[in-house]
């Protein structure tokens, strides 16, 4: 558990909170596959601690998960995706207070189907004031070639306006950081092995395009998630591109293909086995005779 310092060091604080959650290991299980926790000091609500995620049912569908925790008064947490959709979403929201009065907010909402490039947006107000908090996510699958530099596609919703941005990569045991772009300096920066590999266009992050490029991808180095955060005061988006493993589809391809062959043999097993019984039968009738 972390102590929450004073005023003067809440900057250092949530560094090294984020640090924090970004050194954690992040391991895909069957059910939560992807998290983003975000941090906002406010002089009434003090610390707002807002956390989106990508949950996978076993029963065949996704749904968004937004929590708020730890946060006075109440909240009000309303959904919406971008583009804007004409389906209805309906989100189920509860809202539990502890004995200290501070409010725990869990709200979900199920993804639509056949919208897999939707951005899904958590968005918190108050009773108090205008202000709200938003925390947005998508996840897409991308595909590459061993050898041949890839673009992974990021791009921030409309309403972030000159936003940072920070890379990392997880290859589902441990988690490493790429780089970082400043939006005040215009500067970025990359860490080791990565700053040989991956190319970022300054220009284009603060028009809200943080594509990286990955030049000469290996298999086996390069294969993971790479997430990418925007982050402005109050609102972050988050990106999460998954690289395939090798493709399992030969295995299929060959399981019917033996299928298709045992078919075969059996049915021509059968048919001389029917051209053999009727032989044997008028072969005993001479005998007999």
């Amino acid at each position: 558990m972390l102590a929450l310092p004073g005023r003067e060091n809440l900057k250092g604080y949530f560094n090294s909170y984020i640090d924090f959650i970004h050194n954690l290991t992040y391991k895909q299980t069957s059910f939560s596959l992807y998290s983003c926790v975000y941090l906002i000091f406010d002089p009434l609500l003090h610390i707002v601690f807002l956390l989106l995620s990508l949950l996978s049912r076993l029963s065949g569908y996704e749904e968004m998960k937004c929590t708020v925790r730890d946060v006075f008064p109440a909240p009000r947490v309303t959904w919406t995706t971008e583009p804007p959709t004409f389906e209805s979403l309906r989100p189920v929201t509860r809202m539990l207070a502890d004995k200290a009065g501070l409010y725990t907010v869990d709200s979900r909402l199920k993804t639509l189907e056949g919208r897999p490039d939707l951005i899904y947006i958590c968005k918190v107000t108050t009773s108090y004031g205008s202000q709200a908090w938003t925390a947005s996510l998508r996840e897409r699958e991308i595909k590459g070639t061993h050898g041949r530099d890839l673009s992974i596609p990021c791009s921030a919703p409309t309403y972030l306006s000159s936003p940072s941005l920070r890379w990392s990569f997880s290859n589902g045991e441990d988690s490493s950081h790429i780089l970082s772009y400043d939006s005040r300096s215009g500067d970025s920066v990359s860490t080791p092995p990565w700053d040989s590999q991956v190319e970022l266009d300054g220009f284009r992050v603060p028009f809200g395009d943080g594509s990286l490029r990955l030049m000469d991808p290996r298999r086996s180095d390069h294969t993971g998630t790479y997430t990418c955060v925007f982050s402005v005061p109050y609102s972050t988006h988050t990106e999460r591109n998954s690289t395939g493993g090798p493709s399992h589809w030969w295995i299929l391809g060959l399981v019917i293909a033996l299928m298709v062959l045992a078919l075969a043999g059996m049915l021509a097993y059968m048919k001389l086995k029917g051209k053999e019984g009727p032989l044997k039968t008028n072969t005993d009738k001479r005998k007999t005779a």
